[in-house]
């Protein structure tokens, strides 16, 4: 997870708050001067250099505040109490107030003819930053406001059941992910949907309504428009993107449901789950059925399941801390050829869970000052997950310094799939032989390929799983925002897309009386949810662009390009180029390539694969 406050998006709670106090914000000598005009007579028709004086005043404001900002979000997190809790609601609201005016302004400047490339696409990028823009009509930004505070309320207190007890939303995530008695799952599923979701219903339809309105006074045709908008591409082309590479890796998921409900069928029988058709949603070891890795005890492959090793044994073996685990991380990247993490890293950073105090434990990374004030706030633990997560976040913070001299917009990825992609591609890389290379795993313990079938199956119950879902959760959004997707048929709309990408279904009937969408914190957190599915698919890109730099030739779910140097170089060119250049400059940096591709997700798991469809010989596939 990435932290950096903010870009030209923050919290959707505030948004209405800030285009009721735009006024305030217009406070520089270009806009006082077209605001004078306004008064007197004809305002001046704008020119290039105005738009280009108002790019400039945008990235010296921003720059200055996300500096302040993010230091009071850190203390925030790393000290919770009431005062800080007060410090970052406020600088919320200025950072909401900030982006609003400034999306309203850039919109004036769009169209002037003669703008150059770079201050065209600066300026979308103003435009486009907010998640939903508030109107200007009278009562309208209040109204967003109180809605979208609703319905995040409403959602952070959900309430499920479980033999007709309550439970949190954490604790109901986390029964789905072990409990095995169909009834009970069932009972989960339908009042977590039905108490958190159903609700929600009218009230996003309204808000729906609302943000169209303030997309088109940005020259957008609605919101779905404006947050495709965002990927130096027409809208219409990223949707057809996405299109063509989830059917690029839809056959291994197609194979990976076929395996999956069989398997389900053998332990639950005929009457709770077919052997043809859809999987029954709850019953796949999570909320929303996004991972499966819930059920892999289900679904281990026999004598494969074991790899032999385990990497929270072998941390401890060593006498691992959680400051030697970082340290780990920072030598991967030193045999990269990237510089030492700076001093300030260590004696800033959040390692362990203080006792004295409230923190978020929440993994993150972190660019305080846009330079190289770069940190890691975590709550570490001397196991395997925490080894590869620290890797991750490690990613994120050498991706920070390496842009760190690109204008204030171009402070992030080339597009807001890398920034994870990058995190996760390195994660990909702590294979068997990486772990020889550092000295936690003895050679002789590396596992035959005989485990191979295992390792990438467990990983394929939350990487391939998860695509479909990824896909959908937008897919939903951009019909609904359009009207393609009437709100009369919000639930039908919801589940035939389920249907029709995951091939799953409810456990009860469901009607329009209810809103299952709801029950997914990113819809009423409005939070866009394309940026997962192309990290799912950018990291194996990247991984794979890697292991060829490095000259790998066997398998690539075994590949480690550690202390290869070339690797290193040509990753670093990529990631010091941020966001200056549109995204697929960025990926040919690195891959060679302009276009993103599923293929090298298919090659990292073509040996489950070939096994896949040999255990499927002989059932039907599909739904």
């Amino acid at each position: 997870m990435i932290k950096r406050f903010p870009k030209m998006a923050s919290s959707i709670l505030a948004l209405s708050i800030a285009t009721m106090a735009q006024p305030a914000m217009a406070n520089h000598a270009e806009m006082d001067e077209v605001a004078a005009d306004e008064v007197v007579g004809e305002a001046k028709p704008l020119t290039v250099q105005d738009a280009e004086a108002f790019v400039a005043n945008v990235e010296k404001q921003s720059f200055d505040y996300s500096v302040e900002a993010s230091r009071i979000y850190w203390v925030n997190s790393t000290y919770i109490t009431e005062d800080t809790d007060a410090l970052a609601a406020k600088a919320g609201a200025k950072g909401t107030e900030m982006s609003v005016q400034f999306a309203l302004e850039a919109a004036k400047y769009q169209n002037i003819p003669g703008l150059s490339a770079e201050t065209a696409r600066k300026l979308n990028m103003i435009r486009g930053g907010l998640v939903l823009p508030a109107p200007t009509t009278e009562g309208a930004a209040t109204e967003l406001n109180e809605i979208a505070t609703k319905l995040n309320s409403a959602y952070g207190k959900g309430k499920g059941r479980l033999n007709g007890k309550e439970m949190n939303g954490s604790d109901i995530e986390a029964a789905m992910g072990t409990n095995r008695n169909p009834e009970e799952l069932k009972e989960m599923w339908q009042s977590w949907h039905e108490n958190v979701g159903g609700p929600m219903r009218e009230d996003y339809a309204k808000m729906v309504a609302i943000a169209n309105e303030g997309a088109e006074e940005l020259g957008f045709s609605d919101v779905g428009s404006m947050w495709r908008s965002g990927y130096d591409m027409p809208a219409d082309e990223f949707a057809k993107t996405m299109d063509q590479l989830w059917m690029e890796v839809k056959p291994l998921y197609d194979e990976l449901h076929t395996y999956t409900r069989n398997k389900l069928n053998q332990k639950y029988g005929d009457k709770v789950q077919s052997k043809t058709g859809p999987i029954r949603a709850d019953l796949l070891g999570n909320m929303w059925a996004q991972e499966w890795g819930g059920i892999y005890d289900i679904v281990a492959p026999e004598g494969a399941g074991d790899i032999g090793y385990d990497i929270t044994d072998l941390l401890i073996a060593k006498e691992y801390d959680a400051k030697k685990m970082v340290k780990a991380g920072e030598v991967f990247f030193s045999s990269l050829g990237f510089d030492p993490l700076p001093e300030t890293f260590w004696t800033r950073s959040q390692f362990t869970k203080p006792q004295d105090r409230e923190v978020v434990c929440h993994a993150s990374a972190w660019d305080i000052d846009n330079v190289d004030d770069i940190r890691i706030k975590m709550c570490i633990k001397v196991n395997g997950d925490d080894f590869v997560t620290i890797h991750h976040e490690l990613g994120h913070n050498y991706y920070q310094r390496a842009y760190n001299k690109q204008d204030y917009l171009h402070l992030n990825g080339a597009n807001d799939g890398f920034h994870e992609a990058i995190g996760d591609m390195l994660a990909l890389s702590i294979t068997p032989e990486y772990l020889v290379q550092i000295g936690l795993l003895d050679k002789s313990n590396v596992p035959g390929a005989d485990k191979d079938v295992g390792l990438l199956l467990r990983q394929a119950m939350d990487k391939v799983a998860f695509l479909p879902f990824g896909l959908l959760v937008d897919k939903w959004r951009w019909g609904v925002f359009d009207g393609s997707i009437a709100t009369s048929d919000y639930n039908k709309g919801w589940t035939d897309l389920r249907l029709k990408y995951q091939g799953i279904i409810p456990p009860v009937e469901r009607s329009e009386k209810n809103f299952d969408p709801g029950a997914k914190y990113h819809i009423p957190g409005n939070t866009p949810y394309s940026r997962y599915f192309l990290a799912r698919i950018l990291q194996f890109q990247f991984y794979k662009a890697a292991c060829d730099a490095a000259g790998w030739k066997g398998p690539l779910h075994r590949c480690s390009f550690y202390g290869n140097k070339e690797v290193g170089a040509k990753l670093n060119a990529m990631l010091e180029m941020g966001a200056s250049k549109p995204w697929p400059d960025a990926l040919e940096a690195f891959t060679g390539t302009r276009q993103m591709s599923g293929k090298a997700m298919i090659e990292y798991f073509a040996p489950l694969l070939a096994w896949l469809k040999k255990e499927n010989k002989g059932q039907k596939k599909g739904w």
